[in-house]
């Protein structure tokens, strides 16, 4: 099989021009990730098409187009305009209430709706159906302000590559927070801790988020 996409717990290979497997590498069930792609896409959400599951791995749809990640490092000038299509991804996805067997996370003791936990322009794929969203083994229910502060802590934490993806960061986050705001703040630094216990977290990424937390640059234990 031809590796083409490698993240920090998973990778992807070709199968066929219609299909490709993505395997998580340290293991784990992927049944929920599927369930809920499926319960996504009935109610009109962009996901890819599951095939299969089986244990660690699953056969998704092969999405043709670019990610947003992609078209940002050579087109950072689009910043604002693919934060607003980001945003609009999120906005759309938090207008679904969670079905009752998706676990919570960040929950608001009531009206729980889908969370991604994981949207950012490395998990969008630009298509000719247009923006596909992609990874929800993160998803949880819970309150949308959470899902958006981590979206924007996501993106402000990364250690991105080349000038052009930095340049086009400002006008992108801007352009996901424009609106957003309700229970922001509040939520902000829960998410800040949570991303600090992530154990694929890169150095830079832990020193940016520390300084949200009063400087602390460790990561709190399990």
């Amino acid at each position: 099989m031809e590796l083409i996409a490698r993240g920090r717990d998973a990778d992807v290979y070709a199968l066929d021009g219609a299909r490709v497997l993505r395997r998580y590498r340290h293991g784990g069930p992927t049944a929920r990730e599927a369930r809920l792609m499926a319960d996504l896409a009935a109610r009109g959400y962009p996901v890819p098409t599951v095939y299969e599951v089986s244990g660690a791995d699953l056969v998704l749809e092969r999405l043709d187009g670019p990610t947003m990640l992609d078209v940002l490092a050579a087109q950072p000038w689009r910043g604002r305009s693919l934060g607003r299509t980001l945003g609009g991804l999120l906005d759309r996805l938090h207008a679904l209430p969670a079905p009752a067997w998706l676990p919570g996370r960040f929950g608001t003791g009531g009206d729980d709706r889908v969370l991604h936990l994981d949207l950012h322009p490395g998990n969008v794929v630009l298509t000719g159906r247009g923006p596909v969203v992609i990874d929800w083994r993160d998803a949880r229910a819970g309150d949308p302000a959470a899902d958006v502060a981590m979206t924007l802590v996501t993106i402000g934490s990364a250690e991105l590559p080349g000038p052009a993806l930095r340049l086009a960061r400002r006008p992108l986050l801007r352009s996901v927070r424009e609106g957003r705001e309700a229970g922001l703040a509040a939520r902000t630094r829960e998410v800040v801790e949570a991303k600090l216990a992530d154990p694929h977290l890169l150095p830079s990424e832990a020193a940016w988020l520390g300084r949200r937390t009063g400087g602390r640059t460790d990561r709190p234990g399990p």
